[in-house]
Order: C-alpha cells, then sequence, then structure tokens
C-alpha cells in the first residue's frame, strides 16, 4: 500500500480561512492581523482585555529520543484533535520549525500524517517571519558591540572577553569559529568570534520568555555581551540597543494563528531547541491558547529530561504554568533500539529488547510522576507492525508505576485516534496535583546542576571543569547565582554521551563551561560536546526538497 507523504496529505486538504477560524476560537476580529488567507497574527492586547477563565494546561513530552522516531508533536496535534471530537473547546500551542532541521536530517516539523498543523510548507519554511526578526534583532546588537569598539570603546570593553555571537537560522558548522574584522582598519578590529543558530540565541529565549512588549524591553537590556577590562558586565542596555532591537520585534511578538487538517485552532510561535535552549513554546502563545480554549495542549522539545525539564523548572518559574497533566509519548519501535536492536529490525517482535528499552519510558514517567508530582499518561504512538504482545509489556511495566498507557493512531487516523488518550488525559485534568520543582532557586548553582543530573538524568553526580568552575563563581560573585539553570546536552541520552541509550546509570555528567543569559533569567550549563550551531548530515535533506513551475514544493517531509 502507497501513503501519502506528510506534505502530500497537507497539500490535499482543504483549509478553513484564518478568519474562520479566529472566530470558532472566539478571537475579535481587532485583535486579528492576517497574513494571507491561512495564517494570522493576533495581537497580544487580547491577552491584557480578555476577561475569560484560563483553560486547562496539558503538557506533552517524550521520551529520549531515536532514529526510530516518537511523534510528540504529531501527538500533540492529534490529541487536540481528538479532545475537540469529545466536545472539548480546544486550542494547541506549538513551536515554530528552523530552517537548520528543516534542511537537515529531521525534516518538517509541523506533525505528521494526518495530524498535522498547516500551512504545513508555509510553516516548516518562513512562516510570518519570525526568526527573521529575531536574527536581525540578534545580529543589530552584535554589529552595535563591534561598532562601539571600533569609533573608541567608551565603555571599555575588552575585545577578548566579548560573549555575544552572531546568529543565522541554518545548520552552517564552517561558521561555529571565525575571525572577522580583518582587511585594515576601517573594517573593524579583528577578533575571534563565531554563530549559533537561531534558536539557541538570547534573543530567542528572552522572546519567548517575555510576558509583553515593556517585560521584552526589560530583558534585552539585562542581556550581557561582554565584560570590561576590570572584569565588569557589559550590557544590551549599555550599548543603547534596546530600542532597536525591540522595534525589530515588536510585530513577531504576536502569536501566529493556523489551523490542524481538522480546523482546530493552532498558536505557533518562537522555537528554541530544548538541547541548547529552553526547548518551549512563547508564554504569550501558550497564556492566549488557555485564555482562548477550555484545553491548551502544548509540547516541550526532545525528551522529557530536556524539554520537559525546562517547561517545569524555566517556564513555570517565570510564567506560572503548571500543567494538569502530562502526556509522554513512545513507540515500540524506539523502545526497541534503547534496548539494542538496529533500526533496520525493527518490524519483528522482540520482547527482550522491548525489556531492555523499557526503563528509558519508565525513567521519564517516573520523574513527570514523583519528582514534579504532576498526573501523567504514556501515550504509545502505535505501528503497524508493533504486536499485541509489545504493547501487553508496555501496559503491564506503566502499571507498575501507576500510570495509564493508552494508544494513539492519530498518524493514520487523525483526531479519531486521539479520542481514547483526550478522555484519559480530561480525567487526569480533574485530579489534584502537587507540584514541586526538581530544584531550588536559592541552591548554588553547582547544587542545581547536580539535582537535575542525579533527579531527571538518573546521573551519579557532576564534573565541573575548572574554566566552568571559575566562571560559576565569577557569575555568582555578579549576583546571578539565584538564575534557574538550562542545561545543554545531547537529546540521545539521559547523560552527556549519546552512546548511552536506556536508561543508564553509574554515569557523572561533566560541564565543560557555563555562561550567564541575563536577559533570559537563566544559568546556561554546558555539558559534554553539545554544539550551539549543529551542522549537515551527508545527505541533508535539503537535496530532496524542490518547488515545481507552479510553485508546488515537495520534499519537506
Amino acid at each position: 500500500m502507497a501513503y501519502l507523504s506528510d506534505i502530500e496529505i497537507a497539500q490535499k486538504t482543504a483549509m478553513s480561512p484564518i478568519t474562520e477560524i479566529a472566530k470558532a476560537a472566539g478571537i475579535d476580529d481587532k485583535y486579528v492581523e492576517p497574513y494571507g488567507k491561512y495564517k494570522a497574527k493576533i495581537d497580544y492586547s487580547l491577552l491584557k482585555e480578555s476577561k475569560r477563565k484560563n483553560g486547562k494546561l496539558i503538557l506533552v513530552t517524550a521520551i529520549t529520543p531515536t532514529p526510530a522516531g516518537e511523534g510528540k508533536t504529531t501527538t500533540t496535534i492529534g490529541l487536540a484533535d481528538g479532545l475537540k471530537r469529545i466536545g472539548k473547546n480546544v486550542m494547541v500551542a506549538l513551536r515554530e520549525p528552523s530552517l537548520g532541521p528543516v534542511f537537515g536530517v529531521k525534516g518538517g516539523a509541523a506533525g505528521g500524517g494526518y495530524a498535522q498543523v498547516v500551512p504545513m510548507e508555509d510553516i516548516n519554511l518562513h512562516f510570518t517571519g519570525d526568526f527573521h526578526a529575531i536574527g536581525a534583532a540578534n545580529n543589530l546588537l552584535a554589529a552595535m558591540l563591534d561598532n562601539h569598539i571600533y569609533q573608541g570603546n567608551a565603555l571599555n570593553i575588552d575585545p577578548r572577553r566579548i560573549t555575544w555571537r552572531r546568529c543565522v537560522d541554518m545548520n552552517d558548522r564552517q561558521l561555529r569559529f571565525v575571525t572577522d574584522g580583518l582587511g585594515g582598519r576601517v573594517n573593524g578590529v579583528p577578533r575571534e568570534d563565531g554563530y549559533d543558530i537561531t534558536v539557541a540565541s538570547e534573543i530567542m529565549a528572552v522572546f519567548c520568555l517575555a510576558s509583553d512588549i515593556d517585560d521584552l524591553k526589560n530583558r534585552l537590556s539585562r542581556i550581557v555581551v561582554g565584560y570590561t577590562y576590570d572584569e565588569k558586565p557589559v550590557t544590551a542596555g549599555d550599548l543603547k540597543a534596546v530600542g532597536a532591537m525591540a522595534a525589530l520585534l515588536k510585530d513577531a511578538l504576536k502569536p501566529n494563528l493556523v489551523q490542524t487538517l481538522e480546523h482546530t485552532p493552532a498558536i505557533v510561535h518562537g522555537g528554541p531547541f530544548a538541547n541548547i535552549a529552553h526547548g518551549c513554546n512563547s508564554v504569550i502563545a501558550t497564556k492566549m491558547a488557555m485564555k482562548l480554549g477550555d484545553y491548551c495542549v502544548t509540547e516541550a522539545g526532545f525528551g522529557a529530561d530536556l524539554g520537559a525539564e525546562k517547561f517545569l523548572d524555566i517556564k513555570y518559574r517565570f510564567a506560572g504554568l503548571t500543567p494538569s497533566a502530562v502526556v509522554v509519548v513512545a513507540t515500540v519501535r524506539a523502545l526497541k533500539m534503547h534496548g539494542g536492536m538496529d533500526k533496520k529490525q525493527l518490524g519483528e517482535e522482540n520482547l527482550d529488547a522491548l525489556s531492555k528499552g523499557l526503563p528509558n519510558l519508565l525513567r521519564h514517567v517516573h520523574n513527570i510522576k514523583d519528582v514534579y508530582k504532576l498526573p501523567c499518561v504514556v501515550a504509545v504512538n502505535r505501528f503497524p507492525t508493533d504486536t499485541d504482545a509489545e504493547i501487553a509489556l508496555v501496559i503491564e511495566k506503566c502499571r507498575e508505576l501507576g500510570v495509564n498507557v493508552r494508544l494513539s493512531t492519530v498518524w493514520a487516523d487523525g483526531g479519531k485516534g486521539g479520542v481514547e488518550l483526550a478522555e484519559e488525559v480530561v480525567r487526569l485534568c480533574e485530579e489534584k496535583n502537587k507540584f514541586t520543582f526538581s530544584y531550588e532557586l536559592d541552591e548554588p548553582i553547582e547544587k542545581k546542576i547536580e539535582d537535575i543530573v542525579k533527579k531527571i538524568y538518573g546521573g551519579t553526580g557532576v564534573n565541573i571543569a575548572p574554566a566552568a568552575k571559575k566562571e560559576i563563581d565569577r557569575l555568582t560573585a555578579l549576583g546571578f547565582g539565584n538564575m534557574p539553570v538550562c542545561m545543554a546536552k545531547t537529546q540521545y541520552s539521559f547523560s552527556d554521551d549519546m552512546t548511552k541509550l536506556g536508561a543508564p546509570t553509574g554515569f557523572t555528567v561533566t560541564v565543560r563551561n557555563v555562561k550567564v543569559s541575563a536577559g533570559a533569567g537563566f544559568i546556561v550549563a554546558l555539558t559534554g560536546d553539545i554544539m550551539t550551531m549543529p551542522g549537515l548530515p551527508k545527505s541533508p535533506a535539503a537535496e530532496r526538497i524542490d518547488v515545481d513551475s507552479d510553485g508546488k514544493i515537495s520534499g519537506l517531509f
């Protein structure tokens, strides 16, 4: 049987005009700014002017990723469509895809099969230009910083202590480390520099954590770009860059309204990676979705050790967004890979490999249920090759932790395949929870890192490299010690070693450096070999993307 690709399914779907979607979501015309026929921005003044009670928040997360795929975004969208099918007033809140993965390994990131947000091509490519605005603001700050030094350096900035990097929303390893300002005096001051991918920029984090335009400007002003010769921090506010940066971001800050294939309203806004940033869509978007729907379904990137941990320990702290229920997505195929099974053999029943891989799921479930103390359900994204015996084993092991399992077939069946999961989520939302953080803010930076490693990752401790220790001491002395910690770690393992699959034990995590994101309001701990600028693979997805003479795009996924 020949299956349609995601983009073919999306292109065959008749979308409703975005004005109708806005009306169905209860958004007054005065807040809607159409970007063509099927996209719109929503003015953030809606949040201040609406008197409607907030709906319940459902967080969708997943097991540790594998090449077999988990389908977290697909499940998020399918769950929302399932909630709509059982008569619930629901909104989806998702991140915008980065061009890096779109043209790199993962391909598009707007869901899959019959659980997608559309227009799929627009969302995966330029969309409404938010990422371009964020990149422009980031690079404006970089340009003003270097120009300040060139024009006489009144702030006494040490060029060797500049921490601010330029960015581009593309996987381009060539730009990780560069030397610029070459070519003589009129071309700038020579120095070592580098690029991050836009989704790892602090501007992206600030953008996603800001509550409104005033908070955005306050956060931008606190961004540390480097240090003076006498080791005092220099900020974007010191460089008088804040107003211009905010002007570039003011329209981007308005959340984007689109729809699912089943015409459920969806807000797609912001897109920090979860392995090198905090991995959640914007606070404004999530709050707006909660204001508009009785249920808001959102997701956090990669496994629950990354996106969900940062959602709960960082985003919740800033925005007060406590989920009423958490969904942990898993596939039998991925769990068998965690158990050591080769990807080419995943279609075969193998209870032994599944048993060896199941601890990965169980550790994620334990963290949600017993560390954060939140109601939880496991959604098994079922494939045709999954056997009844394999599904029964997953159900049995989750039941031992007091957590139910619901099968999801949303990829093939859309919202219909998410109805059972939706009913369980509604039930969980009525349970009371006693949410707790995994660490307290007043703990020393090292202790917060250690708490995450021990409680969430299952490790035995942390190795702090001498350079990282020195920076921790300096940041603490500068008054940054009470911030939450954003761990930059491989997404492929609980540990900082991507080859350690399943639920490894007895490992330590090495922190090689730390830096302050003062505007975002957190400390970034860089572990293992993590990079803030990915590279393209040997055969990038970009090689298979094309557009025909009628403007129809193919190959996005």
